[in-house]
């Protein structure tokens, strides 16, 4: 494993890359995460050149200027503009719960470079009813002045960030560690607070219908793999998860008992269900 920078048109984007050639594979972690979360993952997939991002705003990336939104449409073109920098005219896509909504875009968008896709607890993003298109947007509007992160929470050392890491829940304290640890930065006044953008926490300005998100999943044409966590987590349905999974041309669901960060938790039970997939063994 070696840290990664890529000069990129979104600023300098960090990673870490494991392996020694092999398929070309770029991770994207969810959100408020970091490339971190694929540590685990890692040491059970081979045969991989993978690559996991911070995606911009994230972990050591760069944050976006405050001219920019994040969204899941900057996202996709941060990791392609990634791609790029690493001499990838193809490769496949390994996402977890928002680098797995971002990875749906980039597949839809770019169909002739995505190889495969394998995605972790989801298949697509959130969406919007068009009845609360404008209510959105104004609940994002109220926002958009307020100085970012004026009033970040400062932790006296590491353990105080874990813990309070631990309180969002949905990780045990060993997956939370390596994410959290990454994830900070010193403070001015002493200790640590965290060094993702402030941004990332505001209400998204638009978001597309679910129609639309069934739309663009169903431009996707490459072979798919969605590990899902049993039982379903909030954020991703069993029945939209179905939903949206037939309108896929080539796909293959996985259930596996655990939670929404299982392939933190169980990593080597999860690697069985992708590795062989990523590497076009089956």
């Amino acid at each position: 494993m070696r840290e990664i920078h890529l000069d990129t048109p979104f600023g300098r984007l960090a990673g870490l890359r494991f392996g020694h050639g092999g398929v070309p594979v770029l991770a994207l972690h969810g959100w408020l995460d970091n490339a971190a979360s694929f540590l685990p993952l890692s040491a059970h997939l081979h045969g991989l050149d993978l690559v996991a991002l911070d995606l911009p705003g994230h972990g050591a990336s760069a944050h976006l200027p405050p001219s920019a939104d994040y969204t899941l449409v900057a996202a996709a073109r941060a990791v392609l503009s990634a791609a790029d920098t690493l001499g990838w005219s193809t490769f496949s896509l390994l996402g977890h719960s928002m680098g797995g909504a971002t990875s749906t875009l980039v597949a839809a968008a770019a169909p002739q470079r995505i190889e495969r896709l394998a995605l972790i607890e989801a298949l697509g993003g959130l969406t919007e009813a068009e009845d609360r298109t404008a209510t959105r947007l104004r609940e994002a509007f109220a926002v958009h002045g307020e100085p970012a992160g004026a009033r970040r929470r400062v932790f006296p050392d590491v353990a105080m960030a874990v813990r309070a890491r631990l309180q969002a829940g949905g990780l045990t304290e060993a997956a939370a560690r390596p994410i959290v640890e990454r994830g900070l930065a010193p403070a001015a006044e002493g200790g640590f607070t965290w060094r993702s953008d402030a941004r990332l926490t505001r209400p998204t300005a638009v978001r597309m219908t679910e129609g639309q998100m069934r739309d663009v999943i169903a431009a996707i044409e490459c072979p798919v793999r969605l590990v899902h966590a049993v039982p379903a987590f909030r954020f991703f349905p069993a029945d939209a998860r179905d939903a949206r999974a037939a309108n896929l041309r080539t796909v293959e669901v996985v259930g596996i008992e655990g939670g929404h960060h299982l392939h933190m938790e169980i990593p080597e039970t999860v690697a069985a269900a992708i590795g062989p997939f990523l590497r076009g063994e089956h």
